[in-house]
């Protein structure tokens, strides 16, 4: 199984269109677009699941730069999540109480 990134997606992306692209270049197992949790709008990239490899890389050398909806898609193996560190980030606020007015 491959994971795909696809970055610089239009706003208007939508899975079934990511996916049509994928299908190109062979099965596609699963697409994902990332939406902002708040608004619902997506945030212009996501990912695609493709579980035969071969076909994965044909897939992200053949649309990597590619212009779809006048921008140029920047498609590469998605890295593994790099774990946060939570260490050193300022403040967390004291104790908390429970005021009521």
């Amino acid at each position: 199984m491959k994971n795909i990134f696809v970055g610089n997606l239009s706003f208007g992306a939508t899975e079934s269109a990511v996916r049509s692209l994928f299908e190109a270049y062979g099965t596609v197992d699963r697409v994902s677009i990332i939406t902002d949790r708040d608004t619902g709008q997506a945030k212009g990239f996501g990912f695609v699941e493709m579980s035969v490899e071969a076909e994965a890389d044909r897939a992200i050398a053949g649309l990597n730069g590619k212009d779809v909806d006048g921008r140029a898609l920047n498609v590469n193996e998605a890295r593994p999540k790099t774990e946060r560190s939570f260490g050193g980030g300022g403040g967390g606020g004291g104790a908390r109480r429970n005021n009521r007015w």
